[in-house]
């Protein structure tokens, strides 16, 4: 069964960067939506920012437009994220989505 593999979350000071990466296989990396989901302690999935296969079309939550930007590699069959400018409520689970699957989620923590 697929999965997909999620890397790259952690601690860092507000204001840092961090880099979430996300992969998948070919045929769901080359066919589907994929995207970026996170999770706060006592609050709803929110959605965080989608891309669209072939023309990397994107969509951005609005607590994160500026600052984070979703990119796809095709080689590596793999999404990023990358979170400039974080913030102390950027604080969550981040969890890579695509057609109804979704991976473990990867813990970023944002404090001083």
């Amino acid at each position: 069964q697929e999965q997909l593999v999620e890397s790259g979350g952690g601690f860092v000071q507000p204001g840092g960067y961090l880099r979430l990466s996300c992969t998948a296989s070919e045929f769901t990396f080359n066919t589907y939506v994929m995207g970026w989901y996170r999770q706060a302690p006592g609050k709803d999935r929110e959605m965080v920012a989608i891309i669209r296969p072939p023309n990397d079309l994107t969509m951005y939550g609005d607590s994160v437009k500026g600052r984070f930007v979703v990119s796809r590699e095709d080689a590596e069959h793999a999404i990023y994220l990358q979170m400039n400018n974080l913030k102390s409520e950027d604080t969550a689970v981040y969890y890579c989505y695509a057609n109804g699957m979704w991976g473990k989620g990867t813990q970023v923590t944002v404090s001083a």
